[in-house]
């Protein structure tokens, strides 16, 4: 069964909207554990929308479960990160003017900047993963680049809409999970996955987790962060995976 690695974002995100006190992302990471959460994932961004240096720091403090920093590679990030020593950092590119994070990282066209960073990191004893598209390419790259994980992109399969998309992008995500695992990488998917749409790839085999953030802190607004990740986790706990080929 792949864990469960719980996105708290957007309740920072609702915070901001009002530029007050609440809701709580630190507050949210532990109502997420309680709900039985293996990972709690937050971004630190450049321009700090919603997640700030002071949630970063509580949530290092607290957390008891694996706790991963998504981030960019720009030095001022990088060197927080260091700072920090989350258990996890998770590369992701960054675009301003972006709602969230949208497709790879290009490890293929920055591997000399990227590599920097992963060199870093690792030297702080952080274990180090890559956001990227499930391109045959981009993890061989990443591979090569030092990375200890990849979490790749599952955007594809999550607009897919009708039932040829959908299997092409289930065969996309195959190959990059093969990929992966025969590179020596572990093997995370995130983005756009749903309580609707999460079982068909929880059942793929060669995930070992999977980050899902805007599904789970929708559900929460009327049923309570506790039981809207607990639901999620029950569903992957039901979806035992298919055999390798």
């Amino acid at each position: 069964m792949a864990q469960l690695g719980v996105n708290i974002d957007h309740v920072a995100t609702v915070r901001q909207a009002r530029r007050t006190d609440e809701p709580d992302p630190v507050w949210a990471a532990v109502e997420a554990e309680l709900g039985g959460a293996d990972c709690i994932t937050f971004h630190l961004r450049e321009d700090r929308r919603h997640i700030n240096d002071r949630d970063a720091r509580l949530l290092k403090e607290t957390v008891s479960v694996k706790l991963n920093m998504e981030m960019a590679i720009a030095p001022e990030i990088v060197a927080i990160a260091c700072g920090l020593r989350p258990t996890q950092s998770t590369l992701v590119p960054e675009r301003r003017e972006e709602l969230t994070t949208e497709g790879g990282l290009d490890v293929v066209g920055h591997r000399a900047r990227i590599s920097e960073a992963v060199t870093k990191l690792h030297d702080r004893g952080v274990v180090v993963s890559a956001f990227i598209e499930p391109v045959v390419e981009q993890i061989r790259a990443a591979a090569e680049a030092g990375f200890d994980a990849v979490e790749l992109w599952t955007g594809g399969y999550a607009h897919a809409r009708t039932e040829e998309e959908i299997q092409q992008a289930i065969e996309v995500l195959g190959r990059g999970v093969r990929a992966g695992r025969s590179s020596g990488l572990v093997v995370h998917g995130g983005h756009g996955l749903t309580y609707r749409n999460v079982a068909r790839v929880a059942r793929m085999p060669g995930f070992s987790e999977f980050n899902i953030g805007h599904s789970i802190v929708a559900r929460s607004v009327f049923l309570g962060l506790r039981e809207a990740v607990r639901q999620m986790k029950d569903i992957l706990m039901r979806c035992e995976p298919e055999e390798d080929e």
